[in-house]
């Protein structure tokens, strides 16, 4: 049941729909990519938190810089929070700016005592709150602002479920920049709802801000990936989405970033025009029909060339024949629209095949249920398909790398060669692949055989992938790589 599990999972992965429920006895847990080393991502340490291992890290952060401070915990968090958990920093403020008051001060914080004090017990006392005007049991905060239980319950449940505060939580009289403590926030707040999400959005500030954590985008996933050398690195979730730790994106290498960004605006202010309009079979202009007649005339630059919309041909009586399938190329938005459209294809191209190929899984799981392949042979084909899919992806990225890199030192060059080697290595890793998991059970093939190919293909395809990914990054540590604006 584990290995039919896992495959559901790897299939779901790819669709970012895998649901992952975050449970507090997960122990910490290093970071595994899975035995096909399917994404390379250098030899840099990666570890797997859930929510939990989270607060943990976010206690000892502040136990280390409390150890010197000796403040109450959750004064020492709040000044972290101020100076957006950088610990160097907080502690060169406190130390070498001589009035520790107006540090307190600016961070929103009434200065503290020495050790922790229970106020919630020491200072409640029955008076008229000032917000509802009723006489019932008050509580007072160190900025002298006193209000009744109920009125601090209803504004901090408003603050924390509606504003989305959790790490600067204001008194609530008029004018008054004092922030409330976690402890007493979550002393005053009865709704245990409440309190998790104050919690959460305690953590999730935590993670934001320190630079080597992430959560893992995959939908309804809780787990949160530390790397201690954070950058444009893929990583790998336990729920087992691969994503860019950089962008939080889905893994994209080769391409930086900041350059999908621009493929992702590319295509839409091209896909449009690509989809929807179509070039003058005689001047070459780009033609939109504005009416339902598929009797057109082109107006570019006084061509007035007539023509049919479905077929192209030009004629002025032409009005049947067009029913024939015959594969015509979409308008282009000139020579950038012609050069788009060339990587964009291949692009979607390899985009189609990976979505395709995912099926694999299932196939596999299937033939195990119907006791045609053993276990090993499970792991093993399973192992396959993780670098077949991890060779498209690569692939389809590569596509995107090449629309904008510059040859301006011959290394495109060896870009495009790797990238041609890796391409027909995955086409034939897939053919034998294909063929191989469909063959099972028949006892006409040379399984033999068939397994061997496999095996030198699986090997080649992957060390193909590894070379172009390592030359893409000694171009980007040398800079030999220049793209187009």
């Amino acid at each position: 049941m584990a290995e039919e599990d896992n495959l559901r999972e790897k299939g779901a992965a790819l669709e970012l729909d895998s649901a992952c429920s975050e449970e507090d006895e997960v122990t910490l847990v290093p970071m595994v990519q899975s035995d096909s080393e399917d994404v390379d991502d250098g030899d840099f340490e990666s570890e797997v938190f859930s929510t939990s291992e989270v607060v943990q890290y976010m206690m000892d952060c502040i136990e280390e810089v409390n150890s010197v401070l000796q403040l109450p915990v959750t004064i020492t968090r709040m000044l972290l929070q101020y100076f957006q958990w950088d610990e160097e920093k907080l502690m060169e403020k406190f130390y070498d700016s001589g009035d520790s008051d107006e540090l307190f001060k600016a961070a929103g914080i009434a200065k503290p005592p020495i050790v922790e004090a229970d106020f919630f017990l020491s200072d409640t006392t029955i008076g008229v709150c000032d917000i509802c005007l009723l006489t019932e049991q008050m509580f007072g905060w160190q900025c002298g602002h006193r209000f009744c239980l109920g009125c601090w319950d209803q504004y901090l449940t408003t603050k924390i479920m509606e504003d989305g505060k959790g790490q600067s939580i204001p008194c609530p009289a008029s004018a008054c920049d004092v922030l409330l403590d976690d402890l007493t926030v979550m002393k005053l707040v009865k709704d245990s709802r409440v309190r998790l999400r104050h919690q959460h959005l305690i953590t999730n500030s935590f993670v934001q801000c320190n630079r080597q954590l992430k959560w893992c985008p995959a939908p309804d996933c809780n787990f949160c990936i530390k790397l201690d050398d954070p950058g444009p690195r893929s990583v790998q979730c336990q729920c087992g989405h691969i994503f860019c730790f950089r962008c939080v994106r889905s893994y994209h290498e080769p391409v930086p970033c900041a350059l999908l960004n621009k493929w992702n605006r590319h295509y839409q202010k091209y896909s449009y025009f690509i989809m929807h309009t179509k070039q003058c079979p005689k001047c070459g202009g780009l033609i939109e029909k504005s009416g339902g007649c598929n009797y057109v005339k082109c107006k570019y630059s006084g061509c007035n060339a007539e023509f049919c919309w479905i077929c192209l041909r030009l004629t002025h009586f032409h009005f049947k024949g067009c029913n024939r399938f015959k594969e015509e190329e979409k308008g282009q938005v000139g020579t950038v629209g012609l050069r788009y459209t060339f990587f964009c294809k291949r692009f979607l191209s390899h985009s189609q095949s990976r979505k395709l190929e995912s099926g694999l899984y299932e196939v596999i799981w299937n033939q195990k249920n119907d006791h045609s392949v053993t276990s090993i042979e499970v792991q093993y084909l399973t192992k396959a398909v993780d670098i077949l899919l991890a060779c498209r992806t690569v692939l389809m990225h590569a596509f995107v790398f090449a629309f904008y890199v510059r040859d301006k030192n011959g290394q495109v060059a060896i870009f495009e060669e790797n990238q041609r080697d890796l391409e027909a290595a995955t086409e034939c890793l897939s053919e034998c692949l294909e063929r191989l998991i469909s063959s099972y059970g028949s006892e006409s093939t040379d399984m033999a055989d068939l397994k061997q190919k496999v095996k030198d293909k699986l090997m080649y395809c992957n060390t193909r992938k590894d070379v172009l990914l390592q030359h893409a990054r000694e171009g980007e540590d040398n800079d030999w790589w220049e793209f187009d604006e």
